[in-house]
Order: C-alpha cells, then sequence, then structure tokens
C-alpha cells in the first residue's frame, strides 16, 4: 500500500468515527405533515443517532406556512435547550406552482424559517416543471432532491449559492450520481440530508458511506458537504 492509499484509509477512518458526533441534517419531517413523529421524538432520536444538527423542514404550501414554522419555531429552542443539539426551524416548500415559490420563500423567512428547503423534480413525483430553477432563484437555502437537474439549472445554483442535495432517502437517490457529477463539474454546493419521515429513515455512519459510494463521491467530499451544511447554518 503506497503512501497516498494509507493516508485516504487514516482519513477514512477518522472521519468515520467522527460522524457520530458531527452529523448535520437540514432536511427532516414530523407530523405536522408526512413525518409519523412528534418533534420532541424526533429530536430525541436524531441526539441518539450522534447528530448535532438537525431542521425540522415539514411540507408547507400557503395552507400551512403560517401555522407550522411558528410552531416548530417555538419548539426548536425548547428541544435545543434540553436535549443539547441544535434544532433549526425550517420548512419544505412544496409543489407550490413555481411562479409562487419566490412569495412563499419570503413569507417563510418572515415567518422565522431558518432553513427553507424546495421540493425539488425528484424522478419519483410528479413535480411541476420549472420548480428547481424558480427555486434555485427565490432565496431558497436548499434544492431538495432536485432529479434530473440541467446543466444550466446547476451552475445557475453556483452562481446563487443554492445547496443541491444528496439524498439517503430511497427513490429520491436514484439521481444522485447524476447530482454531484454536475455539481462538481459546475462548482455548486452541496448538502448531504436525510428527507427523514419515521426513525428508520435518520442518519448513520453506514448510510452515509452507502449513499456515499452509489453517488460516486468520497469521504472528503462527505466533509466538505457537512462544511457546506455548517457554513449555511452560520450564515443563516
Amino acid at each position: 500500500m503506497n503512501g497516498n492509499k494509507v493516508l485516504d484509509l487514516s482519513y477514512h477512518l477518522s472521519l468515520t468515527a467522527y460522524r457520530w458526533q458531527t452529523m448535520i441534517d437540514l432536511h427532516s419531517h414530523t407530523f405536522f405533515s408526512d413525518g409519523v413523529l412528534v418533534p420532541s421524538e424526533l429530536v430525541y432520536r436524531a441526539k441518539v443517532n450522534g447528530y448535532k444538527t438537525i431542521a425540522i423542514t415539514d411540507h408547507g404550501d400557503f395552507t400551512n406556512l403560517d401555522f407550522v414554522i411558528p410552531r416548530i419555531k417555538k419548539a426548536s429552542k425548547e428541544l435545543s435547550s434540553f436535549y443539547g443539539i441544535k434544532v433549526l426551524a425550517g420548512i419544505e416548500i412544496t409543489y407550490v406552482p413555481p411562479k409562487l415559490i419566490k412569495k412563499a420563500v419570503r413569507l417563510s423567512r418572515k415567518l422565522g424559517a431558518e432553513i427553507v428547503v424546495i421540493h425539488g423534480e425528484t424522478p419519483v413525483e410528479t413535480v411541476p416543471e420549472g420548480t428547481n430553477r424558480a427555486g434555485i432563484l427565490s432565496g431558497a437555502d436548499i434544492i431538495a432532491h432536485p432529479g434530473y437537474i440541467t446543466d444550466n439549472e446547476v451552475k445557475l445554483a453556483a452562481k446563487n449559492k443554492v445547496h443541491l442535495e444528496i439524498t439517503t432517502r430511497n427513490g429520491h437517490n436514484k439521481t444522485n450520481a447524476h447530482v454531484a457529477a454536475l455539481a462538481k463539474e459546475y462548482g455548486a454546493r452541496l448538502v448531504l440530508n436525510s428527507d427523514t419521515h419515521e426513525p428508520g429513515d435518520l442518519l448513520t455512519a453506514k448510510k452515509i458511506e452507502e449513499t456515499l459510494r452509489r453517488s460516486g463521491l468520497t469521504a472528503r467530499d462527505y466533509a466538505t458537504m457537512r462544511d457546506n451544511s455548517h457554513k449555511l447554518i452560520e450564515r443563516r
């Protein structure tokens, strides 16, 4: 084994051990939308899994933004204090007509959303065409599971400093390799999230490693994605 391989292996092993205390996940759901857990249980289970930070980003449109965001905002402060991990109040803007996405993002920010995710054009759902582009131009933070996002949209995401998601969620993860390759080519920022809906969806070291492998990414790429998430949190 040559020196470079030894270095890579050493880095990989140290990163694997480090993950358990530093995982950041900026896409999760509770029973305020289609998740199965109350916020308290989701956050505590994340803590047990080794999370450092979790964003609760339930699905939203104009019918429920003013209901969900303030309640998650209040809960996030209490849970952060009692459970000792950072909990962020967010929203995943979902199936909003593309021309109205920017308006939804602005309203979400006004209501206190710290992380705004756009439900991207995943290949396993019938998301309105144009959602990815509208989301990138809206001032949102993350385009979740952006599917077969185009070269021009990735270039636009890089220019606007909008993050593209690599997801561990089955189905949505079908296009991870496509997203990763274009992001690397054009310098767009990636983040890795779980899109958790139930306990088994939460991130683990094994799940992260498997997702990286299937996406054509490395442990070093994961470190960069985690740094991107951290900087995004600090920016907000």
